[in-house]
């Protein structure tokens, strides 16, 4: 009977799991005193915070690490500050996004566009590009000019 309770068990939890699918992803703010850094994907329109989808075995910091010296090019220092987490509901109930702040970082690498990335380019957080993600802008206003955050992408 413990047996059958235990297989019971696992099946409804793996029910509730699928039931309860979340997509996760993690962001980075590269602050370059009043400068920000964006990219430009070949996929979806305007300027956006670097970042990805969090893969299985990744946590969101690992993820937003990977992400930055993929897409970018730099490679952060130890000290990164997480700015939040926020849902983002425009992509569905169950799409959530954690944000870094970093100032501490080094160039690995030269850009060159890609498939993924057209292009990346330092911002001044206060004339920042009218082709933007609105919750990009969002954050970036909330950094720099010390809003209240939102709950919300």
């Amino acid at each position: 009977m413990t047996f059958v309770r235990k297989i019971i068990a696992k099946f409804l939890l793996l029910m509730v799991s699928m039931n309860r699918f979340m997509s996760l992803g993690a962001r980075v703010a590269v602050i370059d005193g009043t400068k920000v850094l964006l990219v430009h994907h070949t996929y979806v329109k305007g300027w956006q915070l670097p970042g990805g989808g969090v893969e299985r075995g990744q946590t969101f910091e690992s993820t937003m690490r990977n992400e930055l010296l993929e897409e970018a090019g730099f490679k952060t220092g130890e000290n990164v500050e997480l700015h939040g987490i926020f849902l983002n509901n425009k992509i569905s109930k169950r799409d959530h996004v954690a944000l870094y702040i970093v100032r501490e970082f080094t160039k690995e690498r030269e850009f060159e566009a890609n498939r993924e990335i057209a292009q990346i380019g330092w911002f001044e957080h206060d004339k920042l590009p009218d082709n933007m993600a609105h919750g990009a802008r969002e954050r970036i206003e909330e950094i720099f000019q010390g809003r209240e955050k939102s709950l919300y992408w």
